[in-house]
């Protein structure tokens, strides 16, 4: 049986390690080129993924690992009922405009579920993480405290939204009909992590994403007491041919 709570403590200083690195070259200089999807990519995504992989190698070794860049160039292994999901940059566009709102994403997927996860703001100081059936924490300034999502206020909503990839249009219909107390735009998977940490109710996302963009976040929300759906309340599954998603919701204590 996989203890996940020592798998996720040893996950945490391969996170570190690989937020100390984006923040040298986030300090930098740094150039920026397309992807053949048209994606920005920077040495950050590049150095940081080849630092993640090797670690996660030696954590679970034959476990299959399916990370951003290399999937990008092609390289794809098989999965099975256990593998590893990871964006080692996610939030490009929020490190190229420096507004700090990237992250580090580790999770474990089992059984097309992830439950084990690390999301990694570096440029923020916080680090929110979670095993399923665990619970789950952040880290910041102040150290470590655990995380849970919360009842929505009296007053209503706080609803999250994307700050590079936005529908207006589409997440208007989405919220017609809800009490929204409160819109708050953020970057990259911390809108999953607010919900999980009881800063925010509900982040609809009604645009693309792929597994490695949410699995983490998903994870830490879980283990919260939050969930992750598809927009029609159905369980959104990993480990797909194409690894994307469709549109969903991350949810707290929503009724």
């Amino acid at each position: 049986m996989l203890d996940r709570l020592a798998l996720l403590e040893r996950l945490l200083p391969i996170v570190h390690a690989a937020g100390e690195l984006i923040m040298k070259i986030y300090g930098s200089d740094f150039s920026v080129r397309g992807k053949a999807d048209q994606s920005p990519v920077t040495e950050a995504d590049e150095r940081a993924e080849a630092l993640i992989l090797p670690a996660l190698a030696a954590l679970l070794p034959d476990t299959p690992i399916v990370a951003e860049e290399a999937a990008a160039a092609g390289t794809i292994p098989n999965v099975g009922a256990r593998f590893w999901l990871v964006d080692p940059l996610d939030g490009t566009k929020e490190f190229i405009s420096r507004n700090g709102e990237f992250t580090v994403n580790i999770a474990l997927i089992e059984n097309g579920q992830p439950t084990v996860g690390v999301v990694l703001a570096p440029a923020l100081g916080r680090l929110f993480a979670g095993a399923v059936g665990h619970g789950a924490f952040v880290e910041d300034a102040d150290g470590r405290r655990p995380i849970a999502v919360r009842n929505v206020p009296a007053e209503g909503l706080t609803v999250v939204a994307s700050r590079s990839h936005g529908d207006a249009t589409a997440l208007d219909a989405f919220l017609a009909g809800r009490k929204v107390a409160e819109l708050r735009g953020a970057g990259s998977s911390l809108k999953i992590c607010l919900v999980a940490a009881g800063e925010a109710d509900l982040y609809p996302r009604l645009g693309r994403t792929m597994e490695w963009d949410i699995a983490a976040g998903h994870a830490v929300l879980t283990a919260a007491g939050g969930r992750l759906t598809r927009t029609d309340n159905t369980a959104l599954s990993y480990g797909k041919p194409d690894f994307a998603n469709p549109h969903f919701v991350a949810a707290g204590a929503v009724d």
